[in-house]
C-alpha cells in the first residue's frame, strides 16, 4: 500500500540555497537538466525582489524506504558530492538551481536565449531602476555576456561596459552573484562614491533594505516528504507535481531506485547493453526487437518476479491466499534489485525465443508488428517455457493465443491484467488446462474487414503477416516473401485494384481502400503494375518477364485471389470471392470460427471506423 507522510513549512530561501552549495540539499539522479532560459532567470529574480510568491518547493527526506541515487543541485562545488544530503529536491528544481546559478555562484551562468541559443550570461540588477516604482521590476534585471561587455550594431558600439568593479559601481549596476554577500561590493561602491558619501549611501541603503533585503527575508513553502514514504508513493507524487517537465517513466525510476541500492551499479548502461545484444539477436535491420523499450522489459520482469513470489507462497503456506501476478507500475516500482538479477538473462533469452517466434510468423519489420505489448506477456511465457517451446505442439498453441490476441483486437488499450492472465493461463493450458481468457474471449466478426483501411490496425497487420506465412509469392518474380527478400525487395503492402483505376471507376475508398484490396508486394511488382485495370497489368507483367499467364495465377492465388475475376476486371466479384478467403485464413489463425452474422450496430457507418482507429491507436 502506497503511503505517505509530509510537512508543510516555509524555509528562507538563502537557507536552502546554502545547503544547495553544501551538498545537504540534491537531487535525485532522475530529474532532467536545469533547462531555464535567460528571460525564465531574469523574471524569477524579480518576483523574488518584489517578494512575489514563486511557488513551493517538494523535498524528500533521506535515510528511509527509497534510496535514489543523489546528484548535486547544478554549479554546487564538486567536493560537495560526498556529503549525505538530508533532503533530495521532487519539485522546484528549475527554480532552486536558477537562483543558485544566479545568486550564490561567482561563476558566468550557461543559459540559452528565447531562440535556444546556449549563451552565458552575468546578470546585474540596475539599482536605480529597481528602485523606481514606475519601472516595470523585470526591466531592472540585466543580463550581460561574458566579457562582461553589452555591444550593438555587430560589436561596434558598446552599450554597456562592466567589465570592472569600478564600472559597476560608476553605473550602479549590481551583481546578482553578490546578493548574500554583499558586504565586499559595499565597500568598494562606498570607496568609489566617497566624494558624494552622504547621497551614494542613502541611495546604497535604500537599495539593501527594499531590494536585497527581500531576498534576504525570503520564505520559500516547502513541502517535505517523511523518509517512511514508500517509493511507490514518491513516484507517483514526483509525477504528479512535476507536470511541467519530462515525464519519467518506470525504469527511469529504476535506474535511481537501484544506484542508491547498490552504488556503481548502472541500470542504464545494463540496459543498452541488453538492448544491442537483442538488437543484434537477428541478422537484419530493423526487426521487432530493435524498438523494445525498457518500461517494457520490466513489465515482462515483474511478470516474471510476482509469478516467483506467488509460488514461493503457495509452496510455504498452502492455505494462505497467494499475492497476485501482476505488472502495474506500482509492481514495477516495487521490483528489487536482487530480482532484477535474478530474472534478467533468463527474460533476455525469452525476448530472443520471442524475436524467433515472430519471425517464423513472418513478421519481419518492427512496423509490421500488430501489437508491440502483446510481446511482454510472450517473452514472459517463453522465458518460462525455456526449450520447451521448440515443440511442435507447444508452437501451435502459441501462435494461437498469438492470432486470437491480434484478431481479437485485445491490446490496444490498459492491458496488465490481461498479460499477468496471459502468463499463468497460457503456461497452464500448455500442460493441459483450459482455455485461456484471451482464445475464449477473442471474436472476429467479418465486417470488420470492410473497415481495415489504417496500416496502424494490428489486425490489418495480421491480416498482411498471414498472407507471407501462408506462402504469397511476388507477382512478378514468384518468389516467396522471407526475411532475406523482404527487406532486400522492399516489400509492402499494396492496393491489388490500383486506386487510380478504382477512382476513374467512381469507386469510394470505403470500397477500395480495405485490406480485401491490398496484399504484399515487392517495390518493384507495385511501380510495374501502375494504375490501369488489372487484366492489362497482368498482361503487361506477363509479356515484360516473359511469365505464363498460367504462373500469374498461380502466384495469384497465393494470395487468395481468384485469377478469373482478377483479369475480368471484375471489382465486386473479386471482393466478395476475396473477403471470404480472407475470412478462412483467419479463422485457420485463430482456430475457431469467425461471426458472419448481421454487422453489430455499433459498428455500422463511419463511427464504426473512427472507432477501431481509436483502439488501434490506443
Amino acid at each position: 500500500m502506497s503511503r505517505v507522510e509530509f510537512d508543510s513549512t516555509k524555509k528562507p530561501l538563502d537557507d536552502l540555497l546554502k545547503k544547495a552549495r553544501d551538498g545537504l540539499l540534491q537531487l535525485p539522479d532522475f530529474q532532467r537538466g536545469w533547462v531555464w532560459d535567460d528571460e525564465g532567470l531574469k523574471g524569477l529574480l524579480a518576483s523574488i525582489s518584489r517578494s512575489f510568491p514563486v511557488g513551493a518547493i517538494m523535498t524528500l527526506q533521506t535515510g528511509g524506504e527509497v534510496r535514489f541515487k543523489p546528484r548535486l543541485v547544478e554549479g554546487a562545488p564538486n567536493e560537495s558530492a560526498n556529503v549525505v544530503p538530508e533532503s533530495l529536491i521532487l519539485d522546484g528544481q528549475q527554480r532552486i538551481t536558477s537562483l543558485y546559478q544566479t545568486t550564490m555562484r561567482r561563476e558566468v551562468v550557461e543559459t540559452s536565449n528565447s531562440k535556444k541559443q546556449r549563451i552565458k550570461r552575468f546578470f546585474y540588477i540596475d539599482m536605480a531602476k529597481a528602485l523606481d516604482d514606475s519601472v516595470d521590476r523585470a526591466e531592472a534585471i540585466i543580463g550581460i555576456p561574458e566579457n562582461k561587455t553589452e555591444t550593438r550594431n555587430f560589436g561596434k558600439e558598446v552599450v554597456r561596459d562592466l567589465s570592472t568593479e569600478e564600472q559597476e559601481y560608476d553605473q550602479c549596476m549590481f551583481p546578482t552573484n553578490r546578493i548574500f554577500d554583499p558586504d565586499t561590493w559595499q565597500m568598494g561602491f562606498y570607496n568609489h562614491w566617497k566624494h558624494d558619501a552622504a547621497a551614494k549611501m542613502d541611495f546604497w541603503f535604500k537599495f539593501q533594505n527594499e531590494i536585497l533585503g527581500a531576498f534576504r527575508q525570503y520564505q520559500m513553502p516547502v513541502i517535505q516528504l517523511g523518509n517512511k514514504t514508500s517509493r511507490e508513493a514518491v513516484c507517483l507524487v514526483f509525477e504528479k507535481v512535476n507536470t511541467g517537465g519530462k515525464k519519467l517513466d518506470a525504469f527511469e525510476l529504476l535506474t535511481a531506485i537501484y544506484a542508491g541500492e547498490k552504488p556503481g551499479f548502472m541500470l542504464r548502461e545494463r540496459w543498452a547493453e541488453c538492448a544491442s545484444r537483442l538488437s543484434g539477436a537477428i541478422a537484419l535491420r530493423d526487426h521487432p526487437l530493435t524498438r523494445l523499450q525498457p518500461t517494457e522489459f520490466f513489465q515482462a520482469l515483474a511478470l516474471l518476479y510476482t509469478l516467483d513470489r506467488r509460488r514461493a507462497v503457495m509452496a510455504a503456506h498452502p492455505a494462505t491466499e497467494p499475492p497476485p501476478v501482476t505488472c502495474t507500475r506500482d509492481t514495477v516500482l516495487s521490483i528489487p534489485l536482487a530480482a532484477y538479477e535474478n530474472h534478467a538473462a533468463r527474460l533476455e533469452e525469452g525476448f530472443k525465443k520471442a524475436g524467433q517466434f515472430l519471425f517464423s510468423q513472418h513478421i519481419y519489420w518492427f512496423k509490421d508488428v500488430p501489437y508491440q505489448s502483446q510481446l511482454v506477456p510472450l517473452a514472459a511465457i517463453l522465458a518460462e517455457l525455456g526449450d520447451k517451446w521448440e515443440f511442435d505442439a507447444v508452437r501451435s498453441k502459441l501462435a494461437k493465443w498469438y492470432w486470437r490476441g491480434v484478431f481479437g483486437e485485445l491490446y490496444g488499450g490498459a492491458i496488465e491484467t490481461r498479460f499477468a492472465k496471459d502468463l499463468t493461463e497460457v503456461l497452464a493450458w500448455i500442460e493441459g488446462g483450459p482455455e485461456p481468457t484471451t482464445i475464449k474471449s477473442a471474436a472476429f466478426r467479418a465486417e470488420r474487414l470492410d473497415t481495415m483501411t489504417s496500416r496502424l490496425s494490428a489486425a490489418y497487420k495480421g491480416v498482411h503477416a498471414l498472407l507471407m506465412r501462408e506462402g504469397a509469392r511476388d507477382f512478378r518474380s514468384g518468389q516467396p516473401f522471407n526475411q532475406a527478400s523482404y527487406f532486400e525487395e522492399a516489400v509492402d503492402i499494396h492496393h491489388i485494384f490500383p486506386r487510380a483505376w478504382c477512382e476513374k471507376a467512381k469507386l469510394t475508398p470505403k470500397q477500395y481502400d480495405t485490406v480485401v484490396n491490398k496484399t504484399p508486394l515487392s517495390y518493384k511488382t507495385n511501380r510495374m503494375i501502375g494504375g490501369d485495370a488489372p487484366s492489362r497489368d497482368l498482361a503487361y507483367l506477363s509479356k515484360q518477364g516473359s511469365v505464363s499467364d498460367d504462373a500469374i495465377d498461380s502466384h495469384l492465388q497465393s494470395h487468395l485471389i481468384d485469377a478469373a475475376r482478377l483479369r475480368s476486371d471484375d471489382f465486386d466479384a473479386f471482393i466478395t470471392a476475396r473477403r471470404e478467403a480472407l475470412l478462412v485464413l483467419i479463422e485457420r489463425a485463430m482456430g475457431g470460427a469467425v461471426y458472419r452474422g448481421e454487422p453489430a450496430d455499433e459498428l455500422e457507418g463511419e463511427m464504426a471506423v473512427d472507432e477501431w482507429d481509436a483502439v488501434e491507436l490506443a
